[in-house]
């Protein structure tokens, strides 16, 4: 690993090897994927176990929140009937299809697939997004696994500064944003149907205004609705 600081501290950049890219995505995503699976195990029925509490419980969707620290890590749980969980996997993680479940979204798009289930992806929020993502990037990774017991787990993190400064350059008129342990589990139940859990993890380095809290409540509900319509419109296994 080679560093290279031109004289303003904060365009700071490492080049970094595939290899050790990889390595590294590994590694961290370790932890991510198991932050995921717990927080789609806990106080299921009960609202306030490990820290969660529900904000919002309506039309069969539960939104909860947890706090340590600084860090605040909002979670959406809902049951989809008649979906399987690779139908909602298709819809969540077809990359040119994202602006159709999130249009805060200007723009997402692969910048290096290290393996088969792991890349490297690039994510741009415009000027009227909500708050914490507006005229914001992001470059992340994405780590897709398939459990023993058939379930789906989606890790999304940020990479280091450096890293993603190394492989994407700022753009000059966007604000490099951060985002923490973040990702989807996809539980499958019996008659086909399955359990989404979606979390996003944020440091908003303080307090965290309620106005803004119950803007991110909002976008949490958008989503999971225009997620459920296009996987409810994507066709299963037996109809391909």
């Amino acid at each position: 690993m080679t560093t290279t600081t031109s004289p303003a501290p904060c365009s700071r950049s490492w080049s970094i090897s595939e290899d050790s890219l990889r390595r590294y995505v590994h590694f961290a995503s370790e932890s991510c994927i198991q932050e995921l699976l717990s927080a789609s195990d806990s106080n299921r029925g009960s609202g306030n176990c490990d820290g969660w509490k529900v904000l919002a419980l309506e039309n069969g969707v539960e939104i909860s929140k947890r706090r340590s620290g600084s860090l605040h890590t909002f979670r959406s749980r809902w049951l989809l009937r008649s979906v399987s969980p690779q139908q909602f996997i298709t819809v969540a993680n077809a990359i040119d299809a994202a602006k159709q479940w999130d249009p805060d979204l200007v723009e997402a798009r692969y910048i290096k697939d290290l393996e088969d289930n792991l890349s490297i992806i690039r994510l741009r929020f415009g000027d009227n997004s909500k708050p914490l993502f507006r005229n914001r990037e992001f470059i992340v990774y994405e780590r897709r696994e398939t459990m023993e017991d058939g379930t789906l787990v989606v890790a999304v993190a940020s990479l280091p500064k450096e890293i993603a400064a190394g492989l994407h350059p700022k753009q000059s008129n966007a604000i490099r944003g951060l985002l923490l342990q973040s990702g989807w589990v996809v539980e499958k139940l019996e008659d086909d149907s399955c359990v989404v859990t979606y979390v996003v993890q944020l440091d908003p380095a303080g307090w965290l205004p309620k106005c803004f809290v119950n803007r991110l409540n909002t976008k949490l509900v958008m989503i999971i609705e225009n997620l459920r319509k296009l996987a409810q419109a994507c066709p299963s296994d037996g109809e391909r």
